[in-house]
Protein backbone atom coordinates (compact mmCIF):
# COMPACT_ATOMS: atom_id res chain seq x y z
CA UNK A 1 0.00 0.00 0.00
CA UNK A 2 2.89 2.33 0.84
CA UNK A 3 4.45 1.63 -2.57
CA UNK A 4 1.21 2.53 -4.37
CA UNK A 5 0.87 5.79 -2.45
CA UNK A 6 4.52 6.67 -3.06
CA UNK A 7 4.11 5.94 -6.78
CA UNK A 8 1.06 8.22 -7.01
CA UNK A 9 2.95 11.06 -5.30
CA UNK A 10 5.86 10.69 -7.71
CA UNK A 11 3.51 10.71 -10.70
CA UNK A 12 1.80 13.93 -9.50
CA UNK A 13 5.18 15.58 -8.95
CA UNK A 14 6.33 14.71 -12.46
CA UNK A 15 3.04 16.02 -13.96
CA UNK A 16 3.30 19.39 -12.19
CA UNK A 17 6.99 19.94 -12.95
CA UNK A 18 6.81 18.90 -16.62
CA UNK A 19 4.40 21.76 -17.51
CA UNK A 20 7.01 24.49 -17.90
CA UNK A 21 5.03 26.61 -20.35
CA UNK A 22 4.10 30.05 -18.95
CA UNK A 23 0.32 30.65 -19.04
CA UNK A 24 0.78 34.41 -19.54
CA UNK A 25 2.38 33.78 -22.92
CA UNK A 26 -0.93 32.38 -24.22
CA UNK A 27 -2.88 35.64 -23.57
CA UNK A 28 -3.29 37.83 -26.65
CA UNK A 29 -2.99 41.60 -26.25
CA UNK A 30 -6.08 42.31 -28.39
CA UNK A 31 -8.21 40.11 -26.10
CA UNK A 32 -6.97 42.04 -23.06
CA UNK A 33 -7.91 45.36 -24.68
CA UNK A 34 -11.35 44.06 -25.65
CA UNK A 35 -12.00 42.75 -22.13
CA UNK A 36 -10.93 46.07 -20.58
CA UNK A 37 -13.30 47.97 -22.89
CA UNK A 38 -16.16 45.57 -22.08
CA UNK A 39 -15.54 45.88 -18.33
CA UNK A 40 -15.46 49.68 -18.54
CA UNK A 41 -18.81 49.69 -20.37
CA UNK A 42 -20.40 47.29 -17.91
CA UNK A 43 -19.75 49.78 -15.11
CA UNK A 44 -21.90 52.35 -16.92
CA UNK A 45 -25.61 52.29 -16.13
CA UNK A 46 -28.55 54.25 -17.42
CA UNK A 47 -30.08 56.67 -14.93
CA UNK A 48 -33.86 57.08 -14.96
CA UNK A 49 -34.70 60.63 -13.92
CA UNK A 50 -38.37 61.64 -13.62
CA UNK A 51 -39.69 65.13 -14.27
CA UNK A 52 -41.91 64.55 -11.22
CA UNK A 53 -41.88 61.57 -8.86
CA UNK A 54 -45.42 62.14 -7.52
CA UNK A 55 -48.68 63.38 -9.01
CA UNK A 56 -51.56 64.65 -6.88
CA UNK A 57 -54.99 64.47 -8.55
CA UNK A 58 -56.46 66.58 -5.74
CA UNK A 59 -60.12 65.93 -4.82
CA UNK A 60 -61.97 63.42 -6.99
CA UNK A 61 -65.53 62.25 -7.21
CA UNK A 62 -65.77 58.54 -6.43
CA UNK A 63 -65.33 56.26 -9.45
CA UNK A 64 -64.12 59.11 -11.70
CA UNK A 65 -61.42 57.96 -14.16
CA UNK A 66 -58.38 60.23 -14.34
CA UNK A 67 -54.91 59.87 -15.81
CA UNK A 68 -51.54 61.58 -15.79
CA UNK A 69 -48.32 61.37 -17.78
CA UNK A 70 -44.96 60.73 -16.14
CA UNK A 71 -42.07 62.03 -18.26
CA UNK A 72 -38.54 60.76 -17.76
CA UNK A 73 -35.05 61.16 -19.18
CA UNK A 74 -32.08 58.82 -19.41
CA UNK A 75 -29.30 60.86 -17.77
CA UNK A 76 -26.92 57.89 -17.58
CA UNK A 77 -24.18 56.67 -19.90
CA UNK A 78 -25.87 53.54 -21.27
CA UNK A 79 -29.13 52.85 -23.13
CA UNK A 80 -32.19 52.58 -20.84
CA UNK A 81 -34.48 49.58 -21.27
CA UNK A 82 -37.78 49.54 -19.36
CA UNK A 83 -38.92 45.93 -19.08
CA UNK A 84 -42.10 46.44 -17.02
CA UNK A 85 -44.23 49.02 -15.25
CA UNK A 86 -46.63 47.77 -12.58
CA UNK A 87 -48.84 49.26 -9.89
CA UNK A 88 -49.59 48.37 -6.30
CA UNK A 89 -53.32 47.98 -7.05
CA UNK A 90 -55.61 47.00 -9.92
CA UNK A 91 -57.28 50.42 -9.74
CA UNK A 92 -54.08 52.01 -11.11
CA UNK A 93 -53.03 51.07 -14.64
CA UNK A 94 -49.72 52.12 -16.22
CA UNK A 95 -49.67 52.05 -20.02
CA UNK A 96 -48.07 53.39 -23.22
CA UNK A 97 -44.36 53.01 -22.47
CA UNK A 98 -41.69 52.20 -25.04
CA UNK A 99 -39.97 48.87 -24.78
CA UNK A 100 -37.18 50.03 -27.12
CA UNK A 101 -33.80 51.08 -25.68
CA UNK A 102 -33.65 54.81 -24.87
CA UNK A 103 -30.27 56.37 -25.68
CA UNK A 104 -28.47 58.52 -23.09
CA UNK A 105 -29.84 62.07 -23.06
CA UNK A 106 -33.17 61.06 -24.65
CA UNK A 107 -36.63 61.33 -23.02
CA UNK A 108 -39.73 59.17 -22.82
CA UNK A 109 -43.06 58.99 -21.02
CA UNK A 110 -45.82 56.69 -19.84
CA UNK A 111 -49.42 57.17 -18.75
CA UNK A 112 -50.97 56.14 -15.44
CA UNK A 113 -54.75 55.77 -15.23
CA UNK A 114 -56.59 55.74 -11.87
CA UNK A 115 -60.25 54.71 -11.61
CA UNK A 116 -61.14 56.71 -8.48
CA UNK A 117 -61.82 53.75 -6.22
CA UNK A 118 -61.42 53.95 -2.47
CA UNK A 119 -62.38 56.82 -0.22
CA UNK A 120 -60.52 59.52 1.62
CA UNK A 121 -56.78 59.91 1.08
CA UNK A 122 -55.57 57.37 -1.47
CA UNK A 123 -51.93 56.79 -2.47
CA UNK A 124 -50.70 54.27 -5.06
CA UNK A 125 -47.16 53.28 -6.06
CA UNK A 126 -46.08 52.59 -9.64
CA UNK A 127 -42.87 50.55 -10.02
CA UNK A 128 -40.74 50.92 -13.16
CA UNK A 129 -38.48 47.91 -13.73
CA UNK A 130 -35.45 48.84 -15.84
CA UNK A 131 -31.76 48.14 -16.35
CA UNK A 132 -30.74 50.89 -13.92
CA UNK A 133 -28.22 50.22 -11.16
CA UNK A 134 -31.02 49.72 -8.58
CA UNK A 135 -33.13 47.66 -11.00
CA UNK A 136 -36.37 49.52 -10.28
CA UNK A 137 -37.61 53.06 -9.69
CA UNK A 138 -40.89 54.24 -8.17
CA UNK A 139 -43.36 57.06 -8.76
CA UNK A 140 -46.59 57.71 -6.84
CA UNK A 141 -50.04 59.06 -7.44
CA UNK A 142 -52.33 60.35 -4.74
CA UNK A 143 -55.81 61.79 -4.46
CA UNK A 144 -58.60 62.55 -2.02
CA UNK A 145 -61.60 60.49 -3.16
CA UNK A 146 -64.91 61.93 -2.02
CA UNK A 147 -67.50 59.45 -0.76
CA UNK A 148 -69.95 58.26 -3.42
CA UNK A 149 -73.33 59.92 -2.70
CA UNK A 150 -75.12 57.11 -4.59
CA UNK A 151 -73.50 54.31 -2.67
CA UNK A 152 -75.83 52.39 -0.37
CA UNK A 153 -75.50 53.56 3.18
CA UNK A 154 -73.91 51.10 5.46
CA UNK A 155 -76.18 50.31 8.35
CA UNK A 156 -74.79 51.04 11.74
CA UNK A 157 -73.77 47.85 13.44
CA UNK A 158 -76.64 46.47 15.44
CA UNK A 159 -76.09 46.31 19.12
CA UNK A 160 -76.84 42.95 20.54
CA UNK A 161 -78.96 43.37 23.61
CA UNK A 162 -77.33 41.85 26.58
CA UNK A 163 -79.47 39.23 28.27
CA UNK A 164 -81.59 40.48 31.15
CA UNK A 165 -80.06 39.78 34.49
CA UNK A 166 -81.46 36.71 36.16
CA UNK A 167 -83.92 37.49 38.95
CA UNK A 168 -82.36 37.46 42.34
CA UNK A 169 -82.96 34.18 44.02
CA UNK A 170 -83.61 33.84 47.68
CA UNK A 171 -80.66 32.36 49.43
CA UNK A 172 -80.87 28.64 49.72
CA UNK A 173 -81.76 27.47 53.20
CA UNK A 174 -78.88 26.11 55.16
CA UNK A 175 -78.89 22.35 55.35
CA UNK A 176 -80.48 21.04 58.47
CA UNK A 177 -78.08 19.89 61.09
CA UNK A 178 -78.22 16.17 61.52
CA UNK A 179 -78.29 15.14 65.09
CA UNK A 180 -76.97 11.74 65.86
CA UNK A 181 -78.17 9.96 68.81
CA UNK A 182 -77.24 6.63 70.14
CA UNK A 183 -79.59 3.72 70.29
CA UNK A 184 -77.43 1.68 72.55
CA UNK A 185 -78.74 1.00 76.00
CA UNK A 186 -77.33 3.40 78.50
CA UNK A 187 -76.41 6.01 75.90
CA UNK A 188 -79.79 7.54 75.22
CA UNK A 189 -79.73 11.32 74.73
CA UNK A 190 -76.02 11.52 74.11
CA UNK A 191 -74.82 12.91 70.84
CA UNK A 192 -72.04 11.06 69.18
CA UNK A 193 -70.55 13.30 66.51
Amino acid sequence: MKKVLLGLCALCLVAFVSCKEDATSKIKDENVAEAAKRDANSAKFPVLEFEKAEHDFGQLEARKNVETIFSYKNTGEAPLVITNISSSCGCTIPKDWSREPLAPGKSGQFTVKFNGSGSGNVSKTVTVTANTEKGSERVRIKAFVKPDPNAPKKAAPKKIASPAPAPALAPAPAPAKVVKSSTQPGHEGHNHD
